[in-house]
């Protein structure tokens, strides 16, 4: 028997109770990013089949867009090295561990995510937070949660385009 998905293993040590649906998010996409880029070859990870957005791109979109989302999140405003990576993030990189760098990229973030879900206090959910250049209204519990919905949509087309890539 399979071990059952994440969000059905019970609850995760040291998340406040109403963020486990995120942590339980950012678990899943984490196993699948492992599961899925591991094998992968440079073209294969720049591949864009039917002018896709390349795996390349989803994974450094889904590790890009956590990080700022969870910085907005914090009530802070992007740096300029958020910023530099956000332009980045289609640049094609054709070494030969560019799979396994971009696996390890996506673990940082969702271990930075967790950093803030374990320091973040229930009480703080519905403070109001600013987004992006606009200054558009959220919440914490609203980014927090758009993070990882945005980023298991992005891992979810990344799945697929590997499919794709592999010919399967």
């Amino acid at each position: 028997m399979s071990e059952p998905e994440v969000w059905l293993r019970g609850p995760l040590p040291g998340v406040p109770p109403l963020l486990q649906p995120v942590a339980h998010s950012l678990i899943q996409c984490r196993n699948e990013i492992r599961a899925t880029l591991s094998a992968l070859t440079p073209a294969q990870v720049w591949a864009r089949p039917g002018g896709a957005a390349s795996v390349g791109f989803h994974a450094r979109h889904a590790s890009g867009s956590l990080d700022r989302l969870f910085t907005y999140a914090r009530g802070e405003s992007l740096s300029p090295v958020q910023l530099d990576a956000l332009r980045a993030e289609s640049d094609v990189d054709l070494s030969d561990d560019i799979a396994s760098r971009l696996a390890l990229e996506f673990e940082a973030a969702v271990e930075g995510a967790f950093g803030q879900l374990h320091a973040t206090p229930e009480t703080a959910l519905l403070e109001p937070r600013a987004v992006g250049r606009a200054q558009l209204p959220s919440t914490v519990i609203g980014l927090l949660f758009h993070a990882a919905e945005h980023t298991q949509r992005h891992v979810g087309q990344l799945a697929t385009t590997v499919r794709v890539v592999r010919g399967e």
